[in-house]
């Protein structure tokens, strides 16, 4: 076979690779074998007019740019698409590069080696990604964030019903995002700098008012700039914002730690230390104890301990979530608070105050049957990525490691699917 049906061959089976159709043309295929690179030069017909990308008329040229772009390997050797892509000169929207149908604007990538990149990202660590296909992690980045732009720009309107609100740690420091989940979906519809009120202002704002009126409920912790967004942008968020019962275990098993801490170290000084390691004991659901573990939490809540008596409060109130009634539901949890109340434990006390100023939103969410659990799901899944990625330089990474892989986004160059 002659060399020039070979390299004729060549072009043909690179054109059908990359799906190169008129008015360009593949011109040449190089292989630099020091470089282990496959180099695909591609230039476009000067006999066909050029149209401008963005209003689409037919324009004269104005000049060439010579311009690269990195596509899958060709049998371990790097593949590169170059091309001098002609600027056009359009009375309306000026001089600019006309567009590629191999690549995405702003990309040094082809839409197919984007698409590979993101099928890895959504298994893998940034690292790993990174170190198997030879990409920096700005460039890792860079494709992330037009993944992210696309999916965001292909959205329609969604009516959700039910959201739940919390906020996750960005970096150390107490530093803070706060995190608007569709509940009902599992996508994440919102990631806000901080945890300030302005965090949610700013999804509330970006609300139509159809929107606004479709969502039914609120699930939250009992954070103050939380509630106060809520009940400003949301009609009738009174009856919608439920405080679940995740945060009040939360709350209260705090309370019973602080107290078996206080306890342990009066019964330690005085060489009691039947406390002693027993923390997880009063902290666990006795729904899921093993019997062992409910066996040593027994005889330890039949003694006459402090603890036991927080522990037995905490218990009750856990009790208190399968009412169908609003009446019904109050008059329990009135019930419960003169109990905590009373108690004379000052952490309890403290917490039972707390729970009373809330338990309007207590009451709704026992009512409205709904919880945070998703969104404690959620952000499990949040300090995973920051885990693969060995944190985050910026909250801006942050956010679109989130939406990447949580906003149930349309992530592909255009063009490519996957099922």
């Amino acid at each position: 076979m002659s060399a020039n049906m070979t390299l004729m061959r060549d072009k043909d089976l690179y054109a059908q690779i990359l799906g190169i159709q008129a008015p360009w043309l593949v011109r040449e295929v190089a292989l630099n074998l020091d470089e282990g690179e496959v180099v695909i030069h591609v230039h476009h017909d000067p006999q066909v007019p050029l149209t401008c990308s963005t209003c689409g008329a037919e324009v004269p040229g104005y000049d060439t740019r010579d311009r690269r772009w990195r596509h899958l390997d060709t049998c371990q050797y790097r593949t590169i698409l170059a091309a001098e892509v002609p600027r056009c000169n359009c009375s309306k929207d000026g001089v600019h590069q006309i567009s590629v149908p191999w690549s995405e604007a702003g990309s040094r990538f082809t839409a197919m080696f984007e698409a590979v990149v993101i099928d890895w990202l959504k298994e893998t660590s940034i690292s790993a990604v990174s170190r198997n296909l030879d990409l920096s992690w700005d460039q890792l980045d860079g494709i992330m964030q037009r993944a992210v732009k696309r999916g965001l720009d292909r959205q329609e309107m969604t009516f959700p019903q039910h959201l739940g609100v919390d906020e996750t740690s960005f970096k150390k420091r107490h530093e803070y995002v706060t995190v608007v989940q569709d509940q009902d979906t599992g996508h994440v519809l919102h990631v806000g700098d901080g945890r300030g009120r302005a965090s949610l202002d700013e999804f509330y704002n970006g609300l139509a008012t159809e929107q606004v009126m479709g969502i039914e409920s609120v699930s939250m912790d009992m954070h103050q700039p939380y509630i106060r967004s809520t009940l400003d942008h949301i009609p009738q968020a009174e009856k919608k914002i439920a405080f679940d019962k995740f945060h009040v275990a939360k709350y209260l098993g705090d309370a019973v730690d602080k107290v078996r801490r206080q306890e342990h170290k009066v019964l330690h000084a005085e060489g009691d230390n039947v406390l002693k390691g027993t923390r997880f004991l009063w902290l666990q659901n006795p729904e899921k104890m093993k019997d062992a573990t409910w066996n040593a939490l027994g005889m330890l809540k039949d003694c006459a301990l402090q603890t036991a008596r927080a522990w037995a409060i905490k218990e009750f109130a856990m009790t208190l979530w399968n009412y169908v009634s609003r009446t019904w539901a109050a008059k329990a949890w009135r019930k419960w608070l003169s109990w905590a109340q009373r108690c004379r434990l000052k952490p309890m006390t403290k917490v039972a105050k707390t729970i009373k100023r809330h338990l309007w939103g207590i009451i709704n969410a026992i009512v409205l049957k709904v919880t945070n659990a998703g969104a404690e799901s959620l952000n499990a899944k949040i300090q995973k990525l920051k885990r693969w990625a060995c944190g985050f330089r910026s909250r801006e990474r942050f956010r679109t490691a989130i939406m990447f892989h949580l906003g149930g986004l349309e992530l592909y160059p255009e063009g490519i699917r996957r099922s």
